[in-house]
């Protein structure tokens, strides 16, 4: 406990699932934190929750901004840093993907992707370093199982995660220099607003978890767990690494996700993709 007292982190995403799971995680072993996200009226919702459950004591600070905007997140980080005095630990949780198989995408959606989860992570990673390099601190992202797993269907969410995977795994190398550690987790599917309704779908849940040993699907305090590890000084001896917490699915396979595609695009769309046709042309 009280394990990073002192420590100052910023966690993009903040109103999020994820972020918000991780802020309170970081607040109870004593850090202080800023949280960054698009939407103002939702971190101040999230900082009322976490004011109301640490009290006056929590040190938070909330920041609207773009993760994927340069400037936006240049200004976030050295706000994070003037607000403590110093910047520890960054954790990326923006990224997201669709299920849209290989021949529905254009170069634009397929592109948008890419950029979603990895242009995210390496504007902090690029931006974090002048104000961590003297202390040395820890980037934690949030990757996915489909780093790993083949998931039939969301090729550009793969792509984009694995993509990210190799991003970590560089400036880990390339920032060890300075101390800074960089790593990542690579959830399974967990509950978020985003994903609320796949877990309210009796078949969708059951499909997924019947691919994971431990039988159920993630929780957001599941994530921030493996978070906290990789940005607190137990893990002082890892970086380049990415901690698959999923269940156990990568034991297994990915579920077959075709009933969603039928869902959402149609059953004739789809019969075309299979044919190997274009859909949309």
């Amino acid at each position: 406990m009280n394990g990073f007292l002192g420590k100052h982190a910023l966690i993009t995403g903040g109103s999020g699932g994820i972020g918000a799971a991780t802020a309170r995680q970081f607040l109870s072993d004593g850090a202080s934190v800023s949280l960054l996200s698009r939407g103002l009226d939702a971190l101040e919702r999230t900082e009322e929750s976490l004011r109301n459950e640490f009290g006056e004591r929590a040190q938070i600070q909330v920041l609207a901004g773009d993760a994927l905007n340069a400037q936006d997140m240049k200004q976030a980080l050295q706000s994070a840093h003037d607000f403590a005095g110093r910047l520890d630990i960054c954790v990326s949780t923006v990224g997201g993907g669709a299920i849209r198989p290989l021949l529905m995408h254009d170069e634009n959606s397929f592109m948008d992707e890419l950029r979603l989860n990895i242009q995210s992570a390496f504007l902090i990673l690029k931006y974090a370093t002048p104000l961590m390099k003297s202390k040395g601190g820890s980037i934690v992202c949030v990757s996915s199982d489909a780093a790993k797993l083949v998931f039939p269907w969301l090729p550009a969410y793969t792509t984009a995660k694995s993509g990210l995977e190799g991003l970590v795994r560089a400036a880990a190398e390339e920032l060890s220099p300075f101390k800074i550690r960089v790593n990542a987790v690579r959830p399974g599917l967990t509950r978020t607003e985003a994903t609320q309704s796949l877990f309210e779908n009796d078949a969708i849940y059951k499909k997924f978890a019947e691919e994971k040993p431990l039988g159920r699907l993630g929780e957001p305090e599941d994530i921030a767990h493996g978070i906290r590890y990789l940005s607190g000084p137990e893990s002082s001896w890892v970086t380049g690494q990415s901690f698959a917490i999923e269940g156990g699915n990568e034991l297994r396979k990915a579920p077959d996700m075709a009933l969603m595609v039928e869902h959402i695009f149609g059953e004739e769309a789809f019969e075309q993709v299979k044919k190997g046709e274009l859909p949309f042309g």
